[in-house]
């Protein structure tokens, strides 16, 4: 089974072709564990909900590994937490940095700014969305993962995702 962790800045359509990904494949997914955690929060979320996410956000991962077969497609994955981190506390956890080099993705799909921003109570920065895309593909640089950019807008999203993921597995 091949990991597929989908990641990139908020707002460039993660959680739908997540899911969309894993019908076309007939497989599973891994919802994103930080959207139902802080819309449960009677509170602001803190430094320290970021590691309990990102904790959660690996446990969610392996339990359903045990339901998927040729692909995972993953919501999300370690290095959105750094950033979140980094940008909102100037501080990551160690644990999270470690993890992001032991818990490494066949494949990441790096998700475009290129359609529209579209309002979310738990989004925070629509004016950023090509700062972090950046940030996100120099992270993957850094680390050396295998990645690839997906853009077009929902049905050609989809089409282009499908079609860097049929090509990057028949190497």
């Amino acid at each position: 089974m091949k990991r597929v962790a989908i990641t990139g800045p908020e707002s460039t359509g993660k959680s739908n072709l997540a899911r969309e990904l894993a019908l076309h494949y007939n497989t599973e997914f891994v919802a994103e564990f930080a959207r139902q955690y802080i819309d449960n929060l009677d509170r602001a979320y803190n430094q320290e909900d970021i590691l309990l996410i990102a904790q959660n956000q690996l446990i969610s991962e392996e339990k359903m590994t045990q339901r998927a077969n040729t692909y995972l497609f993953c919501d999300t994955e370690l290095i959105v937490t750094k950033i979140w981190s980094l940008h909102k506390y100037n501080f990551c956890h160690p644990w999270i940095l470690e993890q992001i080099e032991k818990h490494v993705y066949d494949l990441y799909l790096l998700c475009d700014v290129d359609l529209p921003w579209e309002y979310d109570k738990q989004r925070e920065h629509p004016h950023m969305r090509e700062f972090f895309f950046n940030w996100y593909k120099k992270e993957l640089e850094q680390y050396d993962f295998p990645y690839r950019i997906v853009s077009g807008n929902k049905e050609k999203r989809l089409k282009n995702a499908i079609k860097i993921t049929d090509q990057f597995f028949q190497k």
